[in-house]
């Protein structure tokens, strides 16, 4: 078994996981790294609306903190029927409306992206600053500088797009139940790099491999991100019968989903359960996970709030092949349940190896066979109340 052991930053449990002074040392880096003067935000997703949601209520949180709110739009924003005669703006608003049309996720994150920067552009209001999220502000960088913005930037959620899209193949080389949309993302997110002013990251994964495709250092610039704080330990961590195996997320390939259930099928323990809490995109992975309950009752999906399963959990594991930083490991740690996650999710950098998490190789099922059992047994990762 392989874990990291890359240091973290001191002090960062202090009242509990993810507590309340590193909360406050993150929100201070997070207000420190947004520009002076009125701010727009933009963001597909609707603020606290998963993963980008999340991420885009930390932004305008920080901006309320630094000088007033910043002026939002999201995707929410958008409703009724295809606003558009031709192009792809029109498409996603076909397939927005209609999704039971039948179209690869590239083609459909594109068509998506496409049409709420068209939306966003034409929504732009008077302002300094354009913040948009990466695949999605093209249009809008454009708008902003011919408006007279004083910058226009993007917030990369992801590594770098050419890393990710490796990233990606990896894993459909393992695992090919459904396409990628890195690649039919790749040219919009390379002009956007190009032109942003700035280039905002959450995690040192994320940032390493903006250095690695040559981006310059003094155009990225570090906005880091925390859990809601409704996610906090439990005095008395519920008792279970069952080791409760617990996973956050979209139930896709490359998130390691499948990675993750090859490795549990693989180990004996009736009194050993997973829990997928999430819900597949594609046949590809409906087919999969479905066969997999099929073949093993330990198996379970669960859609819905995540918190009342990490409170019953023993484990989170997040093996994906690539996360830019990983709100639902954060979330379990700040839970006190520990995480096991690959070297390609951004929050590895919160986990102090042995005591709350570990950190293995991307993409190996040896490992995370071993890993998962050692926590089982008892040898490593035991929750704090049961030591």
């Amino acid at each position: 078994m392989t874990a990291s052991t890359e240091a973290r930053v001191p002090g960062q449990h202090g009242d509990g996981p993810l507590g309340s002074a590193w909360r406050a040392a993150a929100q201070a880096s997070q207000d420190a790294a947004l520009p002076v003067g009125s701010r727009v935000l933009s963001c597909i997703a609707a603020p606290g609306a998963g993963g980008l949601g999340r991420h885009l209520q930390e932004l305008a949180d920080a901006a309320d903190r630094t000088g007033g709110p910043a002026s939002v739009i999201s995707g929410s924003a958008r409703a009724g029927a295809p606003r558009h005669a031709l192009g792809i703006p029109y498409l996603a608003s076909l397939l927005r409306t209609l999704p039971m049309l039948p179209s690869s996720p590239g083609v459909r994150a594109r068509a998506a992206m496409s049409e709420f920067d068209a939306f966003a552009a034409e929504s732009l209001p008077a302002a300094e600053h354009l913040i948009a999220f990466s695949g999605q502000a093209l249009a809008q960088i454009g708008a902003a500088r011919d408006a007279g913005y004083r910058s226009a930037s993007v917030v990369s959620a992801n590594p770098h797009l050419r890393s990710l899209a490796r990233q990606h193949e990896l894993a459909r080389r393992a695992y090919p139940l459904e396409g990628s949309w890195a690649t039919r993302m790749l040219d919009r997110n390379l002009a956007e790099y190009e032109r942003a002013d700035r280039i905002y990251y959450a995690s040192e994964y994320i940032r390493d491999s903006f250095l690695e495709h040559g981006v310059a250092e003094d155009r990225l610039v570090r906005f880091p991100l925390t859990p809601e704080e409704r996610y906090r330990p439990e005095r008395t961590p519920p008792a279970s019968s069952r080791f409760e195996i617990v996973y956050v997320g979209s139930l896709s390939v490359h998130k390691g989903v499948p990675l993750l259930i090859d490795a549990v099928r693989r180990l004996p323990g009736l009194d050993l359960r997973l829990r997928l809490v999430g819900g597949w995109g594609t046949p590809g992975m409906r087919r999969f996970v479905q066969r997999a309950k099929a073949a093993d009752g330990r198996i379970e999906v669960c859609p819905g709030d995540p918190l009342p399963h990490l409170r019953a959990a023993s484990l989170c594991v997040h093996p994906a092949y690539e996360d830019g930083f990983g709100y639902a490991p954060a979330e379990a740690l700040a839970t006190g349940v520990p995480v096991i996650v690959s070297e390609d999710t951004g929050m590895k950098e919160l986990i102090e190896p042995g005591r709350d998490g570990l950190v293995l190789a991307t993409g190996e099922l040896g490992a995370l066979v071993e890993a998962i059992g050692a926590a089982y047994r008892g040898e490593v990762l035991a929750r704090a109340a049961a030591r």
